[in-house]
């Protein structure tokens, strides 16, 4: 029987944590993913896991058996990973650097010169961030770098090399009542239908939803999107608005799009993240600093 890697991950973490909230927070997932991944798990296993209680979750005797061979088994298979897609890059001097979708462009054709320049017969391996995989790769070591636009508590979980601050911006519809206003404020869209990515981004689908801003109050999704693409074509139609890094006013710009300022709402902090158990290397280091000299937009720290 093969079971996926995430499904044992997600045990874990119910494990060790004894509730779910806790459990998705460290995950980066939601609270209704990670109880779908259990139960998905039970359905494979053809057993209970845990019971479960207002005072948490408990695992059963076959949760306990199978906890005791889990974390041995993950530590297993990262140390695999990690060691294959090392020699891997090794082998033929590639860095691996996540970005976001629709902003690209920030780290620019004289990014990769001065990077290459600085680390000579080395190349850089651009991959867009998956939505679906909230650390972008790095858990798995399918990259070594990220450039995220972040919210300054994720410092606590990563290393980063903060590249400066960037102001969140509204993107709407031309045609949306809002989009005449040179600068809107938060409260103005509280009531407005979002554009959201999908449940499995955890933590970034709140950030971009603005979820601590708006203390608690619920957001009207209008629709989901998969990928950047979807994601601007749904508020092209009218299908909702969304928060963007102010970088894509530049990059993505388009007649039929407005984008706005928010008053009361939080900046980002924009950098270069890699796991907090992981060495930066010569090659992370380089690439660093050829962004800092290279990338330049917001207020540099």
């Amino acid at each position: 029987m093969d079971v996926d890697t995430r499904l044992l991950r997600s045990f874990a973490a119910v494990c060790e944590e004894g509730q779910l909230t806790a459990a998705a927070a460290r995950l980066f997932v939601s609270q209704p993913t990670l109880t779908k991944q259990i139960r998905q798990l039970e359905t494979l296993l053809g057993v209970e896991l845990f019971e479960r209680s207002r005072r948490g979750m408990a695992p059963t005797p076959a949760g306990r058996a199978l906890a005791e061979y889990t974390g041995a088994m993950l530590a297993g298979w990262d140390d695999a990973l990690r060691a294959t897609r090392a020699a891997a890059a090794e082998q033929v001097a590639t860095l691996r650097v996540g970005f976001e979708g629709g902003i690209i462009n920030l780290m620019s054709r004289r990014t990769v010169a001065d990077f290459t320049r600085r680390m000579p017969g080395w190349q850089v391996e651009l991959r867009q961030n998956n939505w679906f995989d909230p650390t972008s790769g790095l858990a798995t070591g399918e990259i070594d770098l990220t450039l995220w636009h972040a919210p300054p508590y994720l410092s606590a979980q990563y290393n980063v090399a903060v590249l400066g601050q960037e102001r969140r911006v509204a993107a709407l519809p031309a045609g949306h009542r809002l989009a005449a206003r040179s600068e809107l404020s938060f409260e103005d869209l509280l009531d407005e239908p979002f554009v959201a990515i999908p449940h499995e981004a955890g933590h970034w689908r709140d950030y971009w939803l603005a979820a601590h801003e708006r203390g608690g109050r619920p957001v009207r999704i209008g629709a989901v999107a998969h990928n950047t693409d979807e994601w601007l074509a749904a508020v092209v139609c009218g299908q909702g608005i969304g928060f963007a890094p102010e970088t894509m006013s530049r990059l993505a710009a388009r007649d039929d799009v407005a984008y706005r300022p928010v008053r009361g709402l939080s900046p980002s902090q924009v950098g270069l993240y890699w796991p907090k158990d992981r060495e930066l290397t010569p090659a992370m280091a380089a690439f660093v600093r050829s962004c800092r000299a290279t990338v330049g937009f917001g207020v540099r720290s």
